[in-house]
């Protein structure tokens, strides 16, 4: 051994101290005004409200005007957020950006975002796994802080999947919709977000695509049907395995707003009691990466979620690709 090879380490320099946890501490939603229902779209492909319904449970969805962008949206529901949690702009050091549905690749939307908040230098990114880019982000973000690298941040999914539809199309225009969710997430001693359970299942990539800039979304809805209600409730145990909190223990259940079908099927599999499961799917639509804040923002607005209770988030889709962890209710 040579005397180089058995040299104590070097430290690493300038290293910070983290948190020992972190835990959401206020929600923001924003919808847009545009109320459509199953007989507007029924007035402009071959379908009806009992076939919707049936299919997908959905009886309306909010739609957002040729004015109104990712960016006008997400901006709405993180001022809420910021101001839920009682801080300022300048207390943000970190925006993390959830979404599938940017007209353009560059500049990002986390950055416009920050800029438009007054939130001085923050780090921002986007993330980008379609409907499950909340769970992804919010894992990424509680990594982030108990590591150091931020300390108070803002996660939001937003999505304006209206640009990306075929109104003509009636197997995706009754589904999607558009809106924006967010959290603000801030250091805590006893941990508020549980380990993430994540992954992906890429050899079925192609079952939800956009082919091209020119394209719209275009899904095979049987198979993800047969993978989301088959595969997915193992994983959604196993995040609350690893939070160390029974299934019957949540105070909700809040999935991915894919679905009513699918969101049920899960549920069932899961053994939660459905009357904590959210359907915000039936007046809002597939909002994808928005569906489960938007979801949850306004259950707890309801008080349908006390505060400091244990709820289970699960998102999945495009990729395939899944992610959920367990949360303390703020």
């Amino acid at each position: 051994m040579t005397e180089a090879s058995s040299a104590s380490p070097t430290p690493l320099l300038g290293s910070t101290g983290g948190s020992p946890g972190s835990r959401i501490l206020a929600f923001g939603h924003h919808q847009p005004s545009n109320v459509v229902t199953n007989d507007d779209l029924a007035r402009r492909v071959d379908t009806n409200d009992a076939w919707i319904r049936d299919r997908v449970g959905i009886i309306s969805r909010r739609v957002a005007g040729p004015d109104e962008s990712v960016v006008d949206m997400a901006v709405i529901a993180a001022g809420k957020a910021i101001a839920g949690a009682g801080l300022a702009p300048d207390d943000i050091d970190l925006v993390v950006v959830a979404t599938c549905t940017m007209p353009a690749p560059i500049p990002n939307a986390s950055a416009r975002v920050a800029a438009r908040l007054g939130i001085p230098a923050a780090a921002a990114f986007d993330i980008n796994t379609a409907c499950s880019g909340f769970c992804y982000a919010l894992g990424t973000v509680d990594s982030l802080i108990r590591t150091g690298a931020a300390r108070y941040a803002v996660v939001v999914g937003a999505e304006k999947l209206s640009d990306w539809v075929d109104w003509d199309d009636r197997s995706t225009c009754i589904i999607f919709a558009d809106g924006a969710g967010a959290a603000v997430v801030g250091p805590s001693e006893t941990p508020g977000i549980g380990p993430v359970v994540w992954g992906t299942d890429g050899a079925k990539a192609d079952l939800i695509t956009i082919a091209d800039r020119r394209s719209f979304i275009h899904q095979e809805g049987q198979p993800v049907f047969r993978w989301a209600t088959g595969s997915l409730a193992p994983f959604a145990r196993t995040a609350c395995e690893r939070a160390g909190v029974d299934p019957s223990e949540l105070a909700a259940f809040v999935p991915h707003q894919a679905n009513l079908r699918i969101i049920e099927a899960i549920a069932r599999r899961l053994g939660v009691d459905n009357s904590v499961v959210a359907r915000d799917i039936v007046e809002a639509g597939n909002t994808s990466s928005a569906s489960i804040p938007i979801a949850l923002a306004r259950m707890i607005e309801r008080g349908e979620v006390p505060s400091g209770r244990p709820v289970l988030l699960f998102g999945f889709g495009a990729g395939l690709t899944y992610a959920g962890q367990v949360i303390i209710a703020p």
